[in-house]
Parts: C-alpha cells; sequence; structure tokens
C-alpha cells in the first residue's frame, strides 16, 4: 500500500478524534470519581489490551560492537576497520557463545552471521526462542536516499533529515520526525488515536522518571511517575512554609473551578494530578511479585512499567504507550571500558521485563524496542566511534516474529553505497516504517498512518512483517 495524502488524513484524523476525546474526557473516570474507578474499569475495559514499550539509548548507541560479523571474512573486515583487538574491536572467540543463527533460507548481505555482543546472551536466548528480532540498519529518513542522492547538492529534490550527526536534533527526530523544538511525538500521536479506547486517557502515554517528546500528542499528554510513583508538588503533599493550613489553601486554589475554559482546564489537570499520585503510588506499591524486578537503573525502571500494566484494568486502559531510557552511550572514547556494561543492562532489564510480562499472562501483548540518537562510526577514533547514522535496533515480545533479521544488513565496508564515510551507515529501512508497523499492529487503521508516520506515503511497505497480527490491507 502506497499512502499520498498524509496532511489531510492528518487532518481528518485529528477532527474525527478530537470529537471523541471530548467525551471521553467528560465520562472519565476522574469526573466519575476515583472511589469506583476500579470497579469500573474491570466492567469496561476492553480485553484486547496492547502497550507499547519504547527504550531509549541516550547518546548514540554503537551498533557495530552490537551485533558484530562472526564468520572469518566479515569478521576480518570489521576488526581491520576498527583497529583489531587493540583498538575497538570485540575478540571473535568470545562471540560463540551469542551467534544469532538465522533460518536457512535466509542469507545476509555478503553471507554474513552475526553475533551479539558477549554482553547479550540474554537477548541472544530470546532470538532463538523467537520473541526477539533485529532490524538492521534503521534511521530517520525522509523519503528513501541512495549515496549519490545524498552527496547532489539538490535537496530539495533529494531530501534529508536536517542537522544529522546532532544528539539534541537526532534524539528529536527519531521520537517526533523533526529536529530539536518539535513538540509532538509519535508516540504521542499513536496515543490521540488510543485515548478514546481507554476507560481513563490519563494514562494512555507514561513516561518513567521523565517525559521526552515522544510521549506528547496533539491531544494526549504524558503521565510522569517514577519506581515510588508520580512526583508530586511538595507544598500540598508536605507543609508550606511549614503550614498544613497554607498548603491546604494552595490545594484548593488548584483545584478552584473557573468560568474561562482554559483556566478551567488547569484547574482540572492540578486536580488530576494531586489525585492520582496517591491513586499510581498505591498501585505500584501494591503490584504482584512477578512486576518487582531488577535493582535500579533500566531495571528498575522496566518493572515500574511492568507494575503499572498489572493494573490495567484498574487504571481503566486496554491502550498503552510507554517510554524508558538508558543514558551513557556516547562512546567517543573508552568504547570497549562502558559499552559492555551498557549492553550488558539493557539485556538484563530487558529479558527481566519479558519473564515479568509473561509471568502476568500479556507477553504477546507488550512490545519493547530500542531506539537511540543514531549509530555509530564502523571505523575508530583511537578508542572510541563518532556519530553516526543509521544503526541496529531490537524488538521483544510475545507477539514478535522473532528469530531471524529484518531490514537490510550493510556491508562491513567503509567505502560501499550504503554508508556515507567512516562507515556511518546510510539508513535502508526508515523510522517510519518502523513505527508503521507498530501503529497497525496496536491496531492503527491503514488510512491513519499518514499522522503517526508522516513519510510513510514516500516508502513502498508501511509494514515491515515483524510483528504478528500486523496487517497493512
Amino acid at each position: 500500500m502506497h499512502i499520498s495524502r498524509s496532511c489531510e488524513l492528518t487532518r481528518r484524523t485529528l477532527l474525527r478524534r478530537t470529537g471523541a476525546l471530548s467525551l471521553a474526557g467528560a465520562a472519565s473516570s476522574y469526573a466519575l470519581g476515583l472511589a469506583g474507578v476500579g470497579e469500573l474499569a474491570a466492567q469496561s475495559a476492553p480485553s484486547d489490551y496492547k502497550a507499547l514499550v519504547c527504550i531509549f539509548l541516550f547518546g548514540g548507541n554503537d551498533h557495530a560492537n552490537t551485533l558484530i560479523p562472526f564468520d572469518s571474512h566479515n569478521y576480518s573486515k570489521y576488526s581491520a576497520a576498527r583497529g583489531g583487538k587493540d583498538g575497538i574491536a570485540l575478540d571473535r572467540e568470545n562471540l560463540s557463545a551469542t551467534i544469532l543463527k538465522q533460518p536457512d533460507e535466509q542469507i545476509l548481505t555478503d553471507d554474513q552471521v552475526l553475533a551479539l555482543a558477549p554482553s547479550m546472551p540474554l537477548l541472544a536466548k530470546r532470538f532463538h526462542e523467537g520473541s526477539m528480532a533485529p532490524l538492521l540498519n534503521v534511521g530517520p529518513l525522509i523519503a528513501p536516499l541512495t549515496r549519490q542522492q545524498y552527496e547532489h547538492p539538490n535537496t530539495t529534490s533529494f531530501p534529508r533529515p536536517s542537522k544529522l550527526f546532532s544528539h539534541n536534533d537526532q534524539q528529536s527526530t527519531w521520537q517526533s520526525f523533526q529536529p530539536e523544538g518539535e513538540t509532538v511525538g509519535w508516540g504521542g500521536k499513536l496515543a490521540d488515536i488510543a485515548m478514546s479506547s481507554n476507560e481513563n486517557a490519563m494514562f494512555t502515554a507514561i513516561g518513567i522518571n521523565g517525559n521526552t517528546v515522544f510521549l506528547n500528542g496533539n491531544n494526549a499528554t504524558a503521565f510522569s511517575t517514577s519506581a515510588s510513583g508520580p512526583i508530586r508538588m511538595h507544598p500540598v503533599v508536605g507543609n508550606l512554609f511549614g503550614s498544613s493550613h497554607a498548603s491546604s489553601v494552595l490545594e484548593d486554589l488548584l483545584r478552584q473551578q473557573y468560568g474561562h475554559v482554559l483556566e478551567n482546564d488547569y484547574a482540572v489537570a492540578n486536580a488530576r494530578s494531586i489525585e492520582y499520585s496517591s491513586f499510581v503510588a498505591d498501585r505500584l506499591k501494591n503490584a504482584p511479585a512477578a512486576a518487582e524486578f531488577g535493582g535500579g537503573g533500566l531495571s528498575e525502571k522496566l518493572s515500574t512499567v511492568a507494575k503499572l500494566i498489572s493494573a490495567r484494568r484498574e487504571l481503566g486502559t486496554s491502550r498503552q504507550i510507554f517510554f524508558v531510557s538508558i543514558g551513557g552511550f556516547d562512546t567517543h572514547s573508552n568504547l570497549k571500558g562502558k559499552h559492555p556494561g551498557l549492553l550488558a543492562e539493557v539485556d538484563a532489564a530487558m529479558d527481566q521485563f519479558q519473564t515479568a510480562m509473561a509471568s502476568l499472562g500479556v507477553s504477546d501483548k507488550v512490545t519493547a524496542f530500542t531506539a537511540s540518537d543514531f549509530g555509530r562510526t564502523l571505523t575508530s577514533n583511537g578508542n572510541g566511534s563518532d556519530h553516526g547514522w543509521g544503526g541496529h535496533h531490537f524488538i521483544l515480545g510475545g507477539a514478535v516474529d522473532g528469530g531471524k533479521f529484518y531490514g537490510t544488513a550493510p556491508h562491513v565496508s567503509t567505502k560501499t553505497d550504503d554508508q556515507i564515510g567512516n562507515g556511518r551507515l546510510l539508513p535502508s529501512t526508515s523510522v517510519d516504517e518502523y513505527a508503521s508497523t507498530f501503529a497497525l499492529w496496536f491496531g492503527v487503521s491503514p488510512g491513519d498512518l499518514g499522522y503517526v508516520a508522516p513519510n510513510i506515503g514516500r516508502f513502498a511497505n508501511p509494514d515491515l512483517d515483524f510483528m504478528k497480527g500486523a496487517t497493512a490491507t
């Protein structure tokens, strides 16, 4: 399917969804009173729950030391480009335990055999179990682009994302298809569409330990929480200037209703935040043991997601989008010292999360996936790597058609047409295609894909086939 009227689809979608959301807001569980939300949600929430969990690797993950050529021919080229054992190349003898054996009928570029980093044995196991799939060489694109087109001075005819290789801009572009300054992300647009399916729209989009543009929609507003519960306004939960009476007065002012629609909306938002803080904190505190794992960092954040998913009926949700993150991936130096530990944390946390989803009975209802600012150069700068463009990412869940690779494996080279210098990968798969495949599985209609992924009409196939049950027909 080829979508070509994304602007018209966007306008049509917004008009339709805005009407539905206004009704959803009026009938929300807040308006009906939180005391009965659990009982009400249990009666009305659809049974076909689905959730997406974005795991963002801030700093730009070094994809070349995450998925490594193991076959001798391609490993030799990889090692030479990375300065060998004295440079940033990983030792081949350490890769045998994490080789990803694809189906016999799947042949990768130059007959590559790929292995995960040695510190990622758990995701390797998930691959062989069929619940994990790598997506190769994915990155932001406005339209399909060859190296010759990239080098052409006519950027109008051959557009490419602006401000490539910039951390802030490419983080935003991955999350919203626009550089820094954009206020609406594709996770938030999914939430815009999904909100009317939830009894309590407040919990459609949730950020753990802070929000980014990814979760912001045109209508959806992200709910932010930490492992211990939502961040609450201290003067309301404590004493303002040492006075409990002052705190009470402040709370009354924040909740006060007004005649002006914008003032009133602000007051309602304040009231919801105050009320929901205790409500969510209680659900986190009393979550089942299966949702409790990890001792900090990414594991703790994903454990918080698991706890909220375990309370999905009490929260009144059938569709949710979550955002969690881990930093430290800007490895210009000491790559071999820092990177393995970061990947080990991702490996353990994602594996624990998938185990929790299975224990909660929703392993095929929840899909986690990675994203990052960009990939990095294949060449070494001495003891690290520099900013790139395309990179490799992972999709994990019971609905994933795993155990094989998606996308196109790049050549292990600094001179082929699938890279733009120093082994910076020119993406062969776009973030729009990545997003639209998730959107189809999430329940978005093919006609609404242009709202979620604005460039999808320029690409031939909006479904990359890594999700079971997703369809573009």
